[in-house]
């Protein structure tokens, strides 16, 4: 069984804005997730965060705010006895013509290389179309959670054509209840 966890951030472990996650102060853990992705690295799970930063091709925020945000975030996991092992982020804007721009799979990319692990099999968690196809083009489990985007997620997963693959993610209330489950079978 693959180790690996993928996240997005903005909607899975943090508060998401449709006006950004600009700075320190706007970023805002979502209750239990920090302690969730705590109990996921004690019970061996290796995590890994995978995040649009488009902001900063927009000039919305700096590098040294992004930075702070993933310090802090990487405290509060720390704090709880936890690690997360890498957070790649994409720092274009959707014109850019990258590759790491999710749906696109080059994040899981940089994070296998890195690693020097295979994602095939591991878990995506995310909360919208994008992480999950993202994901599944790497051969990841993908994993919906209703925080952030995900209410409107699943909706469009039930009422518009998305891959067969999309319709058959897990989906969990939020990143606690996917470890609680997770870590308990």
């Amino acid at each position: 069984m693959n180790k690996l966890i993928i996240l997005d951030r903005d909607g899975v472990i943090n508060q998401d804005s449709d006006d950004y996650v600009k700075s320190l102060e706007e970023w805002i853990p979502l209750e239990g997730s920090c302690e969730a992705i705590a109990d996921l690295s004690k019970a061996g799970y290796t995590i890994a965060v995978a995040t649009n930063q488009s902001g900063l091709a927009r000039g919305f925020f700096t590098l040294d705010d992004l930075e702070a945000m993933h310090g802090r975030m990487n405290a509060l996991v720390e704090e709880a006895g936890g690690e997360i092992a890498t957070i790649k982020y994409c720092p274009h804007g959707p014109d850019d013509g990258c590759n790491c721009r999710k749906p696109l799979p080059g994040l899981i990319d940089q994070i296998e290389t890195e690693l020097g692990i295979s994602a095939e099999g591991a878990w995506f968690i995310g909360d919208s179309l994008r992480d999950l196809q993202a994901g599944l083009t790497k051969g990841c489990k993908p994993v919906l959670v209703m925080t952030g985007k995900g209410e409107k997620t699943l909706l469009k997963m039930l009422t518009t054509e998305v891959e067969a693959e999309i319709k058959q993610a897990s989906v969990y209330t939020d990143l606690a209840h996917f470890a609680r489950k997770i870590i308990n079978t």
